[in-house]
């Protein structure tokens, strides 16, 4: 094991942190190395970069370093190779067991079926799980820890491609359907996009899914929009509020906001939303919701004030 330790600066460079993350990581939430040599300092073995990776990838998905942490430390003590079906812990539909911390029942069911590639079970927990709470409710406490497991697993193991398209693709078709249900009537006062070259489309789709329940009316753009395409759709729709959704920091190109401000008849509210802003960098005007329940408190508080502006 000793042949396969890293020191502190060969972790940094292979997470692309720096060794002060490294340091905090360390000194307040325990994810340090663990082997140490009698006159040497302590060395980082496979399973603590195992576990760096998932701290790394979900603070930088916008999860706080405490609770990614936390996850981090629930994940395996040694480097886990790809799972073979038939071994102990894994299922028929291939990988292991998907971890959802505290999460109740509803989220180790759908892990379950999620692992069974059984896309009807994984349909109809979340179906039933709109039905008796709502799409914010079912986004925060069942989806996104099933989704963060999925991601951790795949730190892990590099597996469970196909349990994260399958799991993503019944979010997805579920959210179109609550959106076709409760089609708004009124004009579409919110206009969704992701930043340009964003892929990441989910929490938009939540997002769309949850306004489209609360009856306020929104247009969706998609995928990597560019900046231009962005500002004439506001330029063409009017929108009171637009929310554009970086998951990353390569595509949170703040002039994407800027331009927007810029355009005549500005929206009322534009919202930076997903981890890849920084609070920092955001153009003066722009405000950033923390929250899927945030960003449609001020979406429907906006659409109030549009119909009433006394």
């Amino acid at each position: 094991m000793a042949d396969e330790a890293l020191s502190a600066g060969a972790v940094a460079r292979r997470l692309g942190v720096a060794v002060t993350t490294l340091r905090t990581w360390h000194q307040r939430y325990g994810l340090g190395p663990s082997e140490h040599l009698p006159g040497h300092h302590r060395r980082y073995t496979p399973a603590d970069l195992a576990r760096l990776e998932i701290m790394r990838r979900l603070t930088a998905e916008g999860v706080t370093p405490a609770e990614a942490a936390r996850w981090a430390r629930q994940s395996p003590t040694e480097v886990l190779p790809p799972p073979r079906r038939g071994a102990p812990g894994v299922r028929d539909g291939g990988g292991a067991t998907i971890p959802v911390g505290r999460a109740g029942p509803a989220a180790r069911g759908l892990a379950r079926a999620a692992m069974r590639l059984d896309q009807a079970a994984v349909c109809r927990v979340i179906e039933d799980s709109i039905a008796a709470s709502g799409v914010v409710a079912t986004w925060d406490g069942l989806l996104r820890p099933v989704l963060v497991g999925i991601g951790e697993r795949h730190a892990a193991t590099s597996g469970l491609i196909d349990v994260e398209h399958l799991v993503s693709r019944c979010v997805s078709e579920t959210f179109a359907a609550v959106t076709r249900r409760n089609a708004a009537t009124g004009p579409a006062r919110v206009l969704l996009s992701c930043a340009d070259e964003e892929q990441h489309t989910l929490p938009l789709e939540a997002l769309a899914a949850a306004l489209a329940e609360a009856e306020v009316g929104y247009r969706m753009l998609g995928a990597r929009v560019p900046v231009a395409a962005l500002v004439e759709a506001v330029v063409r729709t009017a929108p009171a509020v637009v929310v554009v959704w970086a998951q990353i920091r390569s595509t949170a190109e703040p002039a994407q906001l800027a331009a927007l401000l810029a355009v005549p008849r500005r929206p009322l509210l534009v919202l930076a939303a997903g981890p890849g802003w920084r609070d920092d960098a955001l153009p003066a005007g722009v405000v950033r919701p923390t929250s899927l329940a945030e960003a449609v408190s001020l979406a429907l508080a906006l659409q109030m004030q549009v119909r009433d502006p006394s």
